[in-house]
Order: structure tokens, then C-alpha cells, then sequence
């Protein structure tokens, strides 16, 4: 597999942790079971059935719990670490054949880490906007919407690369120009 296309993968796959901490690692083990992904030696246990089992079970619980009223808050606070960490080793499990082990885990932990901690952000950003405007009832939608868009890009990272890495771009720099925006507002203030 191409490294770059790897990083891209990786990239994706990280983001989507942002929405969900544990759909792209389901994703991954299917998709590594079919034959699609190819990992690292030390992460080939991620395309095994137990680990496609455990990451199904953890995936059901997750989705489920952001459905429970001020569950969906705690979890945002405890996802933020555990969305950097799985992304850095998904971004890891698939960025290796380099000669340097630092060159990749640094790519894993700036890529992969900052793309999942930025689309944590972003979310628990949406989740305490939600509870403010509608006082918690529209959290259930916003949580509908996190899952099928972590789905949504997993999947699209896996065997659309090129466009998923468009997306999380596109989805950056929407943040970037927001706050820029924001700061500009509060500036002129």
C-alpha cells in the first residue's frame, strides 16, 4: 500500500473517531477480515474475530449510551483522550514499511491524534450548543447524525480514500474559518 494513501486512510479513519471512538476500528477489522486493509505485522490482530467482536459489542454500547440524557455529556469529556489515542493507533496500525519507526508514529500522533482531537472537538462543541438551544432534546439527533457520519467516513476511508481526506479538509477548514470568524466578531466588538 502507498504511504501516502495510508496517511490519508489513517487520517480519515482518525476523524471519524471524532464522531464515534469506536466505529472506524469496526470498520477496520471487517475490512481488514475481507482482504481490503492491509495492516502493520503488529497490528494484524485488529482483523481478527475476536477483536471484530469486541469492537462491535464496544460500538453498540457507545451509540447507545450517547442516547442517555447527560450520559452523552460524560461521555464527551472521556472521548476526547480516547478519540486521540485510538486515532494515533489506527493511523499507526496502517502508515508502516518506512524504514524509521519515529517518522511514523510522529505522523501517527500529529495526523492521526490531531485529526481525531479536532473532530472531538468539534462535536462536544455541537453537543453543548444543542443542550443549550434546545435544553437537551435535540441531542438525540445530533447523536444520530455523529454515528452515521462516523460510519459514513469510515467506510468512505477504506474505499474512497481520496474523497474522505476531502471531506475531513473541508470539514478543517469550516472549523478554522468559523473561529477565525468568531475571534473576528468578537474583535470588532
Amino acid at each position: 500500500m502507498d504511504t501516502l494513501l495510508s496517511i490519508g486512510i489513517g487520517i480519515a479513519l482518525s476523524a471519524a473517531c471524532g464522531f464515534r471512538v469506536f466505529v472506524p476500528p469496526l470498520v477496520m477489522s471487517i475490512a481488514a477480515l475481507y482482504g481490503h486493509l492491509q495492516l502493520a505485522p503488529e497490528f494484524e490482530w485488529i482483523g481478527t474475530y475476536p477483536a471484530l467482536f469486541a469492537f462491535a459489542v464496544a460500538t453498540c454500547i457507545e451509540i447507545a449510551a450517547y442516547y442517555i440524557p447527560w450520559v452523552d455529556h460524560a461521555l464527551d469529556i472521556v472521548s476526547t483522550p480516547t478519540a486521540i489515542a485510538i486515532g494515533t493507533f489506527i493511523t499507526k496500525a496502517l502508515v508502516h514499511g518506512t524504514t524509521d519507526p519515529l517518522l511514523e508514529w510522529t505522523v501517527a500522533v500529529i495526523a492521526g491524534g490531531g485529526a481525531a482531537g479536532i473532530f472531538q472537538t468539534l462535536t462536544g462543541m455541537l453537543r453543548v450548543s444543542s443542550t443549550a438551544l434546545t435544553g437537551g432534546i435535540g441531542n438525540p439527533v445530533v447523536s444520530t447524525i455523529e454515528a452515521a457520519s462516523s460510519f459514513i467516513l469510515s467506510v468512505l476511508a477504506i474505499f474512497v480514500p481520496i474523497l474522505a481526506v476531502g471531506l475531513v479538509v473541508t470539514g478543517v477548514t469550516f472549523l478554522i474559518q468559523k473561529v477565525l470568524q468568531k475571534r473576528a466578531n468578537i474583535g470588532e466588538s
